[in-house]
């Protein structure tokens, strides 16, 4: 049986060994943005475990703009020895290292998850946040400090220095996170953004700065790797961003260099109603991929090896991304060969506990 799952993909000079992406996870593991053991443990197990490409978790362009203290940082040079260590090993492993390049705006200075992540205000040992307009994520919570241009092209520059120092550390592919009401995304929806000068109001307006950052990113990484974005394509609320909006965003992105949006939804409206049923937001990526021209990843409830192999098969996505499957189960692509009939590439280490294969 043929596994269209398990057929490579190049994408400039980068060719992944097939259509499985580990989706960035946040672990909440870090001290002052370093990696650490845990990172290298849980990424590593998951390129050991035949994922052609692993992206770390959000990793702050800046110290304040993680979701919470314990946040992956890329926003000083001295991050990049202990990323690189990663990088390397994922490397090693086969799988395409990757990382996600993130700016939390209002929804960062949180707790844990496992504290119920509110907002943790500055005399409480957070830090003040800053968005695109004085407008809260939750209503309960004091409004954040308005970005001004300077500071807008402040945090423009930061995500390229951040690039920089990704390619320092070895990493061959960078993903902008545009999704799930951080930063980027903020800009993007009129529920959010409520500026009156060019970065707000029009469509245009609202897309401004991702495109900058697009563009930023784009022109410090080099022509032979590949940039993703990752988008909420939709805010699942009336009168919010939209999957219209998000295939001529996405048109626009191709042309500036972007090789793949990487689609999911939601995450800027706190009364969004999501129907999150199996494989929900594949449509998305199949939408984008046809109108906008542009190579797409789909996510979300992708659990089973026929469904992923079917979403690539009938070129609905180029990729298929696994979060919660993934932390599952590692080794979710060395299973989903062998349930596909495809070789699958057992490290010599594990063979023992694999069925014998020609």
């Amino acid at each position: 049986m043929h596994s269209h799952l398990f057929t490579p993909l190049t994408i400039r000079s980068v060719t992944f060994r097939n259509r499985i992406a580990v989706s960035p996870m946040c672990q909440y593991s870090s001290t002052d943005g370093f990696a650490n053991d845990w990172h290298i443990v849980h990424l590593g197990s998951r390129a050991v475990g035949g994922a052609a490409l692993v992206i770390t978790e959000a990793t702050a362009v800046e110290a304040r703009g993680r979701i919470t203290s314990k946040d992956l940082g890329i926003w000083k040079d001295a991050h990049i020895q202990d990323l690189a260590r990663i990088a390397s090993f994922l490397k090693g492993q086969g799988a395409v290292p990757g990382i996600q390049l993130a700016h939390a705006g209002r929804k960062a200075s949180r707790s844990l998850p496992q504290e119920g992540g509110s907002l943790v205000l500055p005399e409480q040992g957070g830090w003040e946040t800053v968005a695109h307009s004085p407008v809260p994520f939750e209503p309960k919570d004091p409004p954040p400090a308005q970005l001004g241009r300077s500071e807008i092209q402040a945090i423009v520059a930061a995500f390229a220095a951040a690039a920089r120092r990704a390619l320092a550390a070895g990493f061959e592919l960078v993903e902008i996170h545009g999704a799930h009401g951080y930063l980027l995304n903020e800009f993007l929806s009129p529920l959010s953004n409520q500026r009156s000068d060019e970065y707000g109001g029009t469509f245009e307006g609202r897309i401004r700065f991702v495109l900058e950052v697009a563009g930023a990113v784009r022109g410090v990484w080099p022509e032979g790797l590949p940039v993703f974005v990752r988008l909420s394509v939709t805010d699942w609320v009336e009168g919010g961003w939209t999957i219209e909006e998000s295939v001529q965003l996405a048109a626009r992105l191709r042309v500036l260099g972007i090789d793949l949006v990487d689609c999911s939804s939601g995450g800027n409206a706190p009364d969004a109603v999501i129907p999150a049923v199996p494989g929900y937001q594949v449509p998305f990526a199949d939408r984008i991929r046809r109108e906008a021209g542009i190579l797409t990843g789909a996510v979300g409830l992708i659990t089973k090896p026929e469904q992923a192999d079917e979403i690539i098969r009938s070129g609905k996505a180029d990729l298929v991304l696994l979060a919660r499957e993934s932390l599952r189960d590692p080794y979710w692509p060395l299973y989903a060969a062998l349930t596909l009939g495809h070789r699958a590439g057992v490290p010599i280490q594990y063979r023992r506990a694999f069925p014998r294969q020609p």
